[in-house]
């Protein structure tokens, strides 16, 4: 069922895009199947977030391929790519930079010299935030918010498009530093990643233990991805839409006046107007990368559950009795009538 309206964009180039992205939407998928076997949800989930300008964080055991994942699809898209392990020693000025006393060889003068640091990409990889303090937390998260650094009064601007991605282990909690929901709230996306099929799996194994070299065609480039971003924003919603997006985000509220009797019995907090904002942009999104003009209610409801699960806060009552949050957000999908 599709609640749209017409389309009221400024010109044919915007509709170019949109036949563009749609024509090489299976190249793009094409080519990361080269390295990537399976996870198609986990690929649409960081190609959405991609054109939303959103970031994402990562959630699953090691040595599934998330490294490799972004690694692949920043050079299909032609972009530079930092990875960032964060261990409990990491500071600051090791992810934004440091400024250094440079001498002049002709004159002997010395001057400060600002050298950035790996933040200065297109897309970041934060391996295992979790592991470090709160103040090296905080700083890759101004980064995330303002899309710039500053570093003794002055400010610095990040690449565009900038886009972070960072994991979390969810096995070993000894020794980390949980991420507070005021910041887990800046991440548009989490996205859980599960094990591979067995015969995925398989094939997995038989790929990896050749002596084979894959060669990759770039699809996009910044610059046309940074175009694809304005045109998402410019998919116009019906009035319908976005208040079918405001009642499922504030049926996650307990306090609310009309919230189902699940959500009040598990549930101590739940998603802030922030989430709204995420369902409406990751189902535009999800509209322009299917080549569709227009935003359906099932594109709001795909994306809900990656939108939804880090800004709904469990009670004892659901911990006691084993209910996710993800099994919350599925509840939630059917009291919520269209």
């Amino acid at each position: 069922m599709a609640i749209a309206e017409p389309l009221q964009f400024d010109d044919t180039t915007d509709i170019e895009h949109i036949q563009a992205l749609r024509a090489g939407r299976e190249k793009l998928l094409g080519q990361i199947r080269k390295v990537i076997i399976g996870q198609q949800k986990v690929i649409d989930s960081i190609l959405i977030a991609l054109f939303c300008r959103g970031h994402t964080v990562m959630d699953g055991v090691p040595g599934l391929g998330k490294t490799l994942l972004v690694r692949t699809i920043a050079e299909i898209l032609d972009l530079t790519f930092n990875r960032i392990q964060f261990t409990p020693d990491l500071m600051p000025s090791d992810i934004v930079g440091t400024e250094i006393i440079e001498e002049d060889a002709s004159t002997g003068q010395r001057k400060f010299k600002f050298v950035r640091g790996p933040v200065f990409s297109n897309i970041i990889l934060a391996d295992e935030i979790n592991r470090t303090p709160p103040k090296t937390q905080a700083a890759l998260l101004q980064a995330m918010e303002e899309r710039q650094v500053t570093v003794s009064g002055k400010t610095y601007d990040l690449p565009p498009p900038f886009f972070v991605m960072a994991t979390q282990n969810p096995i070993e909690q000894e020794g980390t530093y949980p991420l507070p929901e005021a910041q887990l709230d800046r991440f548009m996306f989490m996205i859980r990643i599960d094990y591979p099929r067995p015969d995925e799996e398989a094939t997995i194994v038989k790929a990896t233990t050749t002596d084979r070299k894959i060669e990759l065609e770039r699809v996009l480039s910044a610059a046309e991805i940074m175009n694809i971003q304005k045109v998402v924003r410019k998919i116009p919603v019906s009035d319908a839409l976005v208040e079918y997006a405001v009642r499922l985000v504030s049926s996650t509220r307990p306090q609310v006046d009309g919230a189902p009797e699940f959500v009040k019995q598990w549930v101590r907090w739940g998603a802030g107007p922030r989430a709204s904002q995420f369902l409406i942009l990751g189902a535009k999104a999800r509209a322009v990368v299917r080549g569709q003009y227009s935003v359906a209610i099932s594109d709001v409801q795909a994306v809900a559950p990656e939108v939804l699960r880090h800004r709904i806060v469990t009670n004892f009552h659901a911990e006691s009795e084993g209910i996710t949050t993800d099994e919350i957000i599925k509840k939630l999908l059917e009291a919520v009538k269209v």
